[in-house]
């Protein structure tokens, strides 16, 4: 069993939510990223999406655009990223981490390569944006022989017969884009969501987090009370280039937000 496997089922068996935050790794550097990943932990993170910096970020809005385009002004590249996984995995044994980008630099790198110093690293799971299933089985057999996880994500105008192929691929949990546009924007319709959602539980056993228009505790509770968890970037993102625009603490300011967050899908789960 992977680790992302074992905390969804004892946030499922707890009758728990999954708090799954994003932040791109290397913005405004390695080091407050770090320090913003260290604080997550502390205030009720699950499970964190890593964003591994990409110059055509074409899932992503504007504000996680300019965090990629920050970190790789900096230089910042995938080996950094493995580096800082490494750094942080020496800190914080037991939190699931998931590499969060696009296909280019992976085929770069070579999977085999890329998924053996992601495990030795101490990554979790790898989501790659712009991988359909059909390319996937040889990533997957380098990540699942090296107890890795491949996330997919599922959209509104994801088919059912498609939805299908994807849960045969996918592994650890599947990543439920909550509408139709990029990362952080509006419209959330959470009746669409639940509807959507029923749907897809019929189609596998994997936990379902939701992304995608979550800003707050809010929109997390009323997205949590229909899912197994709900993933929050740009919230955070913009949260992090302000903190570098005015002199705050990133980490302080991130992980306040992130103790709401917590607060909220427990009050939605039931947690304590």
């Amino acid at each position: 069993m992977s680790r992302i496997s074992g905390v969804l089922d004892a946030l499922r068996a707890a009758g728990r939510k999954a708090y799954i935050p994003y932040v791109t790794a290397g913005d405004p550097d390695l080091e407050t990223t770090l320090e913003v990943l260290t604080a997550l932990v502390e205030n009720g993170a699950d499970i964190i999406e890593l964003g591994v910096p990409f110059s055509d970020p074409m899932a992503d809005g504007p504000v996680i655009q300019l965090a990629c385009e920050r970190a790789l002004a900096r230089g910042v590249t995938l080996r950094d990223v493995l580096r800082l996984v490494e750094e942080f995995r020496g800190r914080h044994a037991d939190t699931p981490l998931v590499l969060m980008g696009y296909l280019n630099p992976l085929e770069r790198m070579g999977y085999a390569e890329f998924a053996g110093q992601a495990a030795a690293a101490g990554v979790d799971g790898v989501l790659v944006v712009d991988m359909p299933p059909e390319e996937a089985p040889a990533l997957r057999q380098e990540l699942s022989s090296r107890a890795m996880d491949l996330v997919f994500l599922l959209a509104p105008t994801t088919t059912e017969a498609r939805a299908r192929r994807i849960v045969e691929q996918a592994s650890g949990y599947l990543y439920y884009v909550s509408l139709r546009g990029v990362t952080g924007a509006g419209n959330l319709q959470v009746d669409e969501v639940a509807a959507r959602l029923e749907v897809l539980r019929k189609l596998t056993d994997l936990p379902i987090g939701v992304g995608f228009g979550i800003s707050d505790a809010d929109s997390a509770r009323a997205v949590a009370a229909v899912s197994d968890g709900v993933v929050i970037g740009s919230a955070l993102v913009q949260r992090i280039a302000d903190c570098a625009q005015n002199g705050e603490s990133a980490p302080a300011v991130i992980g306040a937000f992130s103790r709401g967050i917590r607060d909220a899908l427990d009050e939605a789960g039931g947690g304590a």
